[in-house]
């Protein structure tokens, strides 16, 4: 809270991280998204735990509210299924548009769970915002054709990620940031492991560099989203999230050659309009007396 400036560019920094992985779930968009899914969380636990040992000779495993860091992994997991089986079926700037509503929700959700300061601008961006991945998941008025279930999944993640990221902000002040990074993979972790005998596809060496670099972005992205939410609110940080639009349509036309269209481009410049009237700063009384 009292360092928002580190927070936000901790926040830009995961986001890059973010794109990166989730270009990894649609290059490796063969495997089931199970598997995907538990090699996201088993390599990411294992850097953690390697980092952790290194840096401070102990594992942090105390946590003050264990319920909820079973819940924040699980939604995670949750999140990494959806998305990884999305951008199997449709290009990556389409889910990434779609995923948008996560921030949108997430400042409904500070303002209604956490009670913090949400002004009149900022609801009317969570209107806009809604009303542009109304647009991005293209339905039928707009495309003449049916709404392929596929833009389901990735909405399905936004609304998980935005729990996601207001049990992020209620641990940040409950227990030490690295007890969370390590609770953040071991449910997932579980997961993928009670899953995998069901969809293992085995690897070529190439496609495990691909599962482990999932792993490993996946942990330092999420351990910086961790830091962010220590130093900065949640309905700050998450307007920051339109960022990753960007990078998102430029690995698609220069990795799958997805290039946005028409209603991709409407429907994310009215999330973004959206992101901007929540990120305007709100005017406060002058004190009078």
């Amino acid at each position: 809270m009292d360092r928002p400036f580190q927070g936000m560019a901790l926040q830009l920094a995961a986001l890059m991280l973010f794109t990166a992985m989730d270009a990894l779930f649609k290059l490796l968009a063969h495997f089931h998204a199970a598997q995907i899914m538990w090699a996201r969380f088993a390599f990411a636990a294992l850097a953690v735990v390697i980092a952790l040992k290194l840096l401070h000779g102990r594992l942090p495993w105390r946590t003050h509210a264990l319920g909820l860091q079973a819940l924040r992994s699980a939604l995670l997991a949750g999140c990494t299924i959806a998305f990884a089986a999305a951008v199997a079926h449709i290009p990556l700037a389409d889910a990434t548009a779609v995923g948008f509503a996560s921030p949108i929700i997430t400042v409904a959700l500070a303002a209604l769970l956490l009670r913090e300061r949400v002004g009149w601008r900022r609801w009317a961006g969570v209107a806009v915002g809604f009303l542009g991945v109304l647009i991005a998941v293209r339905p039928p008025f707009l495309t003449g054709q049916p709404l392929h279930w596929a833009y389901l999944l990735p909405l399905a993640t936004a609304i998980m990620f935005a729990f996601y990221q207001i049990i992020t902000r209620r641990l940040a002040q409950v227990d030490d940031p690295r007890v969370t990074i390590l609770h953040t993979s071991l449910l997932g972790t579980l997961i993928g492991f009670a899953m995998l005998p069901f969809v293992y596809i085995p690897p070529m060496p190439i496609e495990w560099a691909g599962l482990v670099a999932i792993g490993l972005l996946g942990a330092f992205s999420h351990g910086l989203l961790v830091l962010a939410h220590q130093r900065a609110p949640a309905s700050l940080l998450a307007p920051l999230s339109y960022t990753q639009l960007i990078w998102a349509g430029l690995a698609g036309i220069l990795l799958f050659s997805d290039w946005p269209d028409a209603i991709t481009l409407l429907g994310a410049a009215i999330i973004a309009a959206g992101g901007f009237l929540i990120m305007a700063p709100e005017k406060r009384r002058a004190a009078t007396g």
